[in-house]
């Protein structure tokens, strides 16, 4: 067996880079797709139903890619042949996304994007657990969460800064703006090359028991009989979850509940209320979306910020206090939105949600991983994610009728309902048990 060392600073780095691609192909979808589905002529109640593609994939991908990933050793190693496969296809849907034709073309592509996303991902979870002993999680999973908000900060502002530092001005006859479709290559090219930095920079170890892997691989059985042994198996681990993760369960619930009006919604709200545009043709609404990105990428700078002080805060406060403040931080930066008359106020909102990004992205993984058995990290990591998609497909199938019938299609309304759902699960988080 492999005794896990603790590594330098620089070699965390090199394993977390990869981070910053996969944060691309995030931060562009978060920050543009709901316009780009408004550009194709979609109605705001028919926005959450469009980002069906993101949770459905990340419920059946995660788990799956998890369960291979435990199963996988070979010459390029346990996680990096997932990375790679994943970042090749993001980056292709990425240069794909912005020339969709239509509505329809666009979301399908999303699930594309959303899939490839994954694929790269859950094994990048993973291998913080593989990677470092149990004293350096915390700061493993920090720095992800600083990769993930420099690339957050970049591609959610690349819009705007090629339209106001390059001159890159929409043409009255472009559908998707020039603009936008020249920050999704930019994306797809950042995306494939951070990942294989990690995959070149970093050499993995072995699992942990070769024995025990070897015998688990010859009891898999062809290809069919394996495919039903991992989804029984997936199941089964569902059951037997650590009870820390039952109880970060239901914070998660509500987390991403906030999350997703907010990114569903933010862009619309913005546009139409705080710039006071017209329709989605109008130059002002474009103006809104672009500066939506740029908001995005602020509380993205809070992010890669803060997440360097979470390790000592949580080492003073126990890291559920401080997931309980930075996730309250986030809810009543959402809610003070409906107070705001002026885009500069927007940077209040993003204060607050960049807190809770740095904490949402680091200490729930944070306080559950050394629960895990290491033979199953990638499969628990994945089943993790059931309740980040779950709140977003049921977002996604029924807001839309909830939009329509009781906020009078208000997108406004819809992301100061995702500061509540915040605040909801700051308070559930007292509930969890650390130890």
């Amino acid at each position: 067996m492999t005794e896990k060392k603790e590594l330098s600073f620089w070699q965390i780095w090199n394993m977390s880079f990869g981070f910053l691609g996969i944060q691309f192909g995030w931060g562009l979808q978060m920050a543009n797709m709901s316009s780009i589905y408004r550009y194709l002529d979609a109605e705001p109640d028919q926005l959450p139903i469009l980002w069906l593609a993101a949770p459905v994939t990340g419920l059946l991908v995660q788990p799956i890619i998890g369960y291979m990933s435990d199963r996988t050793w070979n010459s390029v190693g346990r996680r990096k042949p997932y990375f790679l496969v994943g970042a090749v296809l993001a980056s292709i849907a990425l240069i794909l996304m912005p020339n969709s034709p239509s509505l329809w073309v666009a979301a399908g592509l999303l699930w594309i994007l959303d899939a490839s996303i994954n694929i790269s991902m859950e094994p990048f979870r993973a291998f913080v657990a593989d990677m470092l002993p149990e004293k350096q999680h915390t700061k493993g999973f920090t720095m992800q969460s600083f990769f993930i908000g420099v690339g957050a900060v970049i591609a959610s502002a690349l819009p705007f800064i090629l339209r106001e530092w390059f001159g890159m001005v929409p043409g009255e006859d472009e559908v998707i703006p020039n603009n936008v479709k020249y920050s999704f290559y930019i994306g797809a090219f950042a995306f494939i090359s951070a990942v294989l930095y990690t995959v070149f920079r970093v050499k993995e170890y072995p699992p942990p028991d070769m024995e025990a892997f070897r015998k688990m691989k010859a009891e898999g059985g062809n290809a069919v009989q394996s495919m039903i042994k991992g989804f029984r198996e997936i199941l089964a681990n569902v059951v037997d979850m650590p009870q820390v993760m039952k109880q970060l369960a239901v914070v998660q619930f509500f987390t991403w509940m906030g999350l997703f009006l907010m990114w569903f919604f933010y862009s619309d709200a913005t546009a139409t209320y705080i710039f006071n545009a017209p329709s989605p043709d109008s130059d002002l609404y474009k103006q809104g979306s672009e500066w939506t990105g740029l908001m995005f990428a602020a509380y993205s700078v809070v992010t890669f910020v803060v997440a360097f002080l979470l390790e000592p805060i949580a080492k003073k406060i126990n890291k559920v206090n401080t997931h309980f403040i930075c996730l309250a931080l986030g809810g009543i930066g959402l809610l003070l939105m409906g107070l705001f008359t002026n885009k500069y106020h927007l940077l209040i909102s993003m204060l607050g949600i960049g807190i809770a990004w740095a904490s949402i992205l680091s200490m729930p993984y944070a306080i559950f991983a050394k629960h895990l058995p290491p033979n199953k990290v990638g499969v628990y990591m994945g089943i993790f994610n059931f309740f980040i998609v779950i709140p977003e497909i049921l977002a996604t199938l029924f807001f839309g009728a909830i939009m329509k019938n009781f906020l009078d299609s208000n997108s406004l309304y819809a992301v100061m309902l995702g500061g509540a759902m915040l605040l909801i699960a700051a308070v559930l988080t007292l509930r969890v048990k650390e130890e």
